[in-house]
């Protein structure tokens, strides 16, 4: 809104220094400059407070707009279109003043607008360097007499790692403190347009506490059955793992083997964990976004009346625009107003690694805005096993960081534990403490299930032996051959598909409409990706698995006979090799299963022990090469980096969990006939002012779409903008409901002989 007040001769306010404008000609509804910077200073400073940096953030708050300091802003403010930087003068004089200190403080200063830039040589950003060198309009002397900037600063107290990791650790708090200022700056700005636009600001209202959570999730673990050995067992977990949450911050691992109520009750120990050391919430990180939606669930069904307040999710479910090249510095006001991305304020996070570790290596306002919330939590890795190999020694690095020096607590919760502590895995994690009874003892006392190599199958033969069984999960590597499969049984009673083509809610629907025909003992084959891996809680007779790493398998084997239903000589994983060269998996993945088949081999007789998974990730890790732990060299490109030099630009353009691109498209799929969620969600989508609400609702209707299939979809109308006027291409429907199958999801074989007509909505 930063154009909003007519003033005739277009010199602007006369009569003080401003902000934001309003809509009043004589300023009387403006802000005023030096009530932003302090309030703006005051969050911020609040916000760093929990990794000790609260002069740190006081700072950056007050220097970040001084830029404003100038006519020619002021002139801007009232309505004269030429560009101003304002930002690069309170970067500057962080720099003069405070020294190498300044520096880091700068590059989030320089960058609140337009993102951090490198220090050297910008890729799209100019960079710091070239900023702080840059000649500005002088600013107005005012300016000293309304801000007073502290003479000195300290610079934060961070523990160093036994490796080589201090330019590491400087451009991780450079980000931090950037996503103070950046969440500081919003939350300002919106709170005085709301306040100019008489619009309600929600986000004073209370949110539960975590004792009013841990209070109600005791309710719900005292009502559940011990009726089973296995349901006993996993009451004596659940307290044993509890009694560990008085221990110091830092980190844990939770290996209970899968079907062991890991879930709730890590949930139930952060909780607990949490309170006892006034940390502020809970992040569960799950490695899938399918999965978000049902986690979330579950926590919400566990947390009573409380759940629907308390609980967030969020993923990387719709993409943020890059601003065009030429246009750096476009974001104003108004612009800050439509940010879509949360700052995770609230007690329970569920969101996907992607989300999560993306983040922490981003340069954007929008993605790096929630990051000081990660900060004195408790973080849940589930599956911490399906960590990219690619990034896992940055991603370990991101893991001690956060306990060393931002007073979180992570706990590595999954079945499979990865190989990631030092000395053996060069800069791997020190101090970690099992929370778990006895991990061997539980995996014997947990053994459920046979697995067994079954050698090659072709898909006829593969048919065949599904067709055997009345009821059987069968788990492939690629959707295409999920589909061809479940095609080929498809007239059998029962017979039902599940891939991620489907959006969120339909797979709900899916997995409903699974576990009731399993409860009644009604014939049921399930063909499935690997989606149904993580936290799905399904329990079949029998499984098959396409070839795949260890912990893969591990988790197929937590499909079947999950809750000990039969005994375990009648409970059978079967493993098999693809035979058709169609299915042939991806490099990576075929490294992955020819480890386990090796590992397999050695410990045949018990293949999902604690033992035998190490051995798997001690040998999978070898294979790989320290090098390719670190593809892009994030850390030894820190390792030479100084506070005048760090590549933070660089960093968030290198660091990509998942290499190819997904782009979302919103589906509006329904149920029945009469409950179309989705289709009013969209339609207010249309008209709305802000998105973040209701781009969470929608992220149930979300599926993820492959360029290739996505160009063509978008090619012949069948794809289309929600509102091009309003989001541009964050949002994109697909229009034409022909092309989604209710089996298969959407499809895409062919859309250039789609009917025009079947692309109007």
């Amino acid at each position: 809104m930063d154009n909003s007040a007519e003033c005739p001769n277009n010199d602007g306010p006369s009569d003080g220094w401003f902000a934001h404008s309003g809509t009043m000609p004589d300023f009387s509804d403006w802000q005023r400059l030096d009530d932003h910077l302090q309030g703006v200073a005051a969050l911020a400073a609040q916000k760093a407070a929990i990794f000790d940096a609260t002069h740190l953030g006081d700072a950056m708050g007050l220097l970040h707009d001084l830029g404003k300091y100038t006519r020619k802003f002021q002139r801007r403010l009232a309505g004269d279109p030429a560009r101003v930087d304002h930002s690069s003068a309170g970067a500057q004089l962080a720099a003069e003043r405070y020294g190498s200190l300044g520096t880091l403080l700068a590059y989030g200063i320089a960058g609140h607008h337009a993102g951090l830039a490198n220090g050297i040589d910008g890729l799209r950003r100019t960079s710091l360097e070239d900023r702080l060198r840059a000649e500005l309009h002088p600013l107005d002397e005012t300016w000293q007499s309304e801000i007073a900037m502290p003479p000195s600063l300290a610079p934060p107290p961070l523990r160093p790692h036994s490796t080589e990791r201090g330019g590491f650790q400087l451009a991780f708090c450079v980000r931090m403190l950037f996503s103070c200022l950046v969440d500081a700056d919003y939350l300002d700005t919106e709170a005085y347009y709301d306040h100019l636009e008489g619009r309600d600001n929600h986000r004073g209202i209370p949110t539960p506490t975590l004792a009013m959570l841990r209070e109600q999730l005791d309710t719900y673990l005292n009502g559940m059955l011990s009726d089973s050995d296995v349901n006993r067992l996993r009451g004596q977990i659940l307290s044993h793992v509890r009694s560990g949450a008085n221990k110091q911050t830092g980190l844990f691992s939770l290996a209970v083997p899968t079907g062991g109520g890991k879930t709730l009750t890590s949930l139930a120990f952060a909780l607990d964990h949490a309170i006892q050391h006034n940390l502020r919430r809970v992040i569960y990180v799950i490695p899938y976004t399918s999965v978000v939606e049902q986690t979330a669930s579950v926590f919400r069904a566990a947390l009573g009346p409380l759940g629907e307040k308390a609980v967030l999710e969020h993923h990387s479910g719709f993409r943020v625009e890059t601003p065009p090249r030429d246009q750096p510095e476009r974001y104003q006001a108004r612009e800050k107003l439509r940010l879509a991305m949360e700052n995770w304020d609230a007690p329970i996070i569920v969101t996907t690694a992607v989300q999560f570790f993306e983040s922490l290596f981003a340069a954007r306002p929008s993605q790096c805005r929630k990051l000081h919330s990660i900060a004195g939590s408790v973080v849940i890795l589930d599956e911490a096993q399906t960590l990219p190999l690619k990034h896992l020694r940055p991603c370990v690095a991101v893991i001690d960081e956060l306990a060393r020096n931002y007073r979180s607590s992570v706990v590595l919760c999954t079945a499979t534990q990865p190989a990631l502590l030092a000395p053996d895995f060069i800069g791997g994690l020190e101090s970690v403490r099992e929370l778990a009874p006895d991990p061997p003892s539980l995996f014997r006392q947990l053994d459920r299930v046979r697995v067994s190599h079954i050698g090659a199958l072709d898909d006829d033969t593969l048919r065949d032996r599904l067709r055997q069984h009345e009821q059987v999960l069968c788990i492939v590597n690629n959707r295409r051959h999920a589909r061809s499969l479940f095609e080929a049984i498809a007239d059998l009673p029962g017979a039902r598909h599940l891939s991620t083509l489907m959006c969120a809610a339909h797979r709900s629907q899916v997995l409903d409409d699974v576990r009731g025909m399993l409860k009644r003992g009604n014939p049921c084959l399930l063909v499935a990706t690997s989606l149904i891996e993580a936290g799905v809680d399904v329990s079949f007779p029998a499984v098959y698995r396409a070839e795949a790493g260890l912990d893969s398998i591990a988790q197929a084997a937590g499909r079947c006979n999950r809750n000990g239903e039969r005994a375990a000589n009648d409970s059978h994983v079967y493993v098999f090799a693809t035979a058709n060269d169609d299915w042939a998996p991806p490099p990576e993945l075929k490294q992955f299963a020819q480890v386990a088949h090796e590992v397999l081999r050695h410990h045949a007789d018990n293949p999902l022990s604690p033992t035998a998974i190490e051995a798997y990730f001690r040998a999978l890790y070898w294979h790989r090469g320290d090098d390719a732990l670190d593809q892009e060299n994030l850390l030894g490109l820190l390792s030479r980096s100084r506070p005048e030099t760090l590549p933070m630009e660089t960093l968030a353009d290198k660091f990509r969990l998942i290499d190819n691109l997904q782009y979302p498209v919103i589906v509006p799929w329904h149920s029945e006939p009469w409950d179309n969620e989705a289709r009013s969600l969209i339609d207010r989508l249309r008209h709305a002012e802000k998105c973040g609400g209701l781009a969470r609702q929608l992220q149930r209707y979300l599926v993820q779409l492959p360029k290739a299939g996505f160009d063509a979809l978008c090619g012949t109308g069948a794809v289309q903008p929600v509102s091009m006027e309003r989001w541009g291409e964050q949002f994109m429907e697909l229009v034409n409901t022909e092309l989604y199958d209710e089996r298969f999801g959407v499809c895409w074989d062919d859309p250039s002989f789609l009917k025009p007509e079947g692309c109007i909505w």
